[in-house]
């Protein structure tokens, strides 16, 4: 019997680790892999305290980190979560190697990226395509750069890259932008280094050792295009990893974790959640871990006071 069982291995995941062990609570952390989708970025300047670092240096800290208090308090299983079940006041947790009861549960489980459906978009990935804006926009400065999205993370991303591109082109599948907020979509349309192209698909990405172009196709027309391009920013959604709660947990309409803010609580009596796999409203990293630091408070004052 555990005290807590952590799911996830990303910041968030890294960070209620190295708490509940602080804690001296009996914790068994639960992953597939330690890092988040950060593991994959070349380099990150805005982890706090660290002025640059790679996405698999980063990892590495963290599993480290979590890894110097693996003994008696805490386990590492290196596994993937399928299930979690209510029973006789508690949890179990199901992974494709075994099961394990607890007390309590607090999901870090995160998130993953649409990816871009185009010819070369595989190929290119972290070589001039990237999906994180955050990460790497500082490593395009000077540059024509590419957002392909119509929602509000999409526009956000272009407004960021202007800090850093020479100019920023939106690709836009759409008419308009009926998921941006209008004030968002004003501040867009209204600034010259910011141009628009709507209706367009991505059908392909071009390059040689890194992205120098890309084609798109006009879907009402018809007609391929072919432009110039430094780098290439995706924003077409992201996708919480919260299929093994379903039933368990409250879920909004993008399947993200219903939580409160001030504790991190879901709706379901001993079930925590942090990061991008939850609703609140800005998915980072230091965001996730400092979610996870609130919840690991909250986990610990509720078991102490059962």
């Amino acid at each position: 019997m555990y005290d807590l069982i952590i799911i996830g291995g990303g910041p968030a995941g890294s960070a209620a680790g190295v708490y509940a062990a602080r804690k001296r609570l009996k914790t068994l952390m639960v992953a597939d892999s330690v890092g988040g989708q950060s593991v994959v970025s070349a380099e990150i300047q805005n982890w706090i305290g660290t002025i640059k670092i790679s996405g698999e240096e980063l990892a590495n800290s963290m599993r480290k980190h979590v890894e110097a208090y693996a003994s008696d308090i805490l386990t590492f299983a290196e596994e993937r979560a399928e299930k979690i079940e209510a029973k006789d006041g508690n949890f179990v947790l199901t992974t494709e190697k075994g099961s394990y009861t607890t007390r309590a549960v607090l999901i870090a489980a995160g998130s993953h990226r649409r990816r871009l459906e185009a010819i070369g978009a595989d190929q290119f990935e972290h070589k001039g395509l990237t999906y994180c804006a955050s990460c790497d926009g500082p490593l395009f400065e000077g540059q024509d750069l590419a957002v392909v999205g119509g929602g509000n993370a999409a526009l956000e991303t272009a407004i960021e890259l202007l800090a850093y591109a020479k100019s920023v082109l939106i690709f836009n599948r759409g008419e308009d932008f009926p998921r941006a907020d209008a004030v968002t979509v004003e501040k867009i349309l209204s600034n010259p280094k910011i141009r628009v192209i709507n209706n367009a698909e991505i059908t392909e990405v071009k390059g040689d050792t890194f992205v120098n172009g890309l084609v798109y196709k006009d879907k009402k027309s018809g007609e391929t295009k072919e432009l110039p391009i430094g780098g290439i920013f995706v924003e077409i959604g992201q996708l919480p990893n919260t299929e093994f709660v379903k039933g368990l947990v409250d879920l909004n309409a993008q399947n993200q974790i219903i939580i409160d803010p001030r504790t991190q609580q879901t709706h379901t009596k001993g079930i925590w959640a942090a990061g991008d796999c939850t609703d609140v409203l800005y998915h980072q990293n230091n965001i996730a871990a400092g979610d996870a630091v609130r919840a690991l408070e909250d986990i610990y004052k509720t078991l102490h006071t059962k």
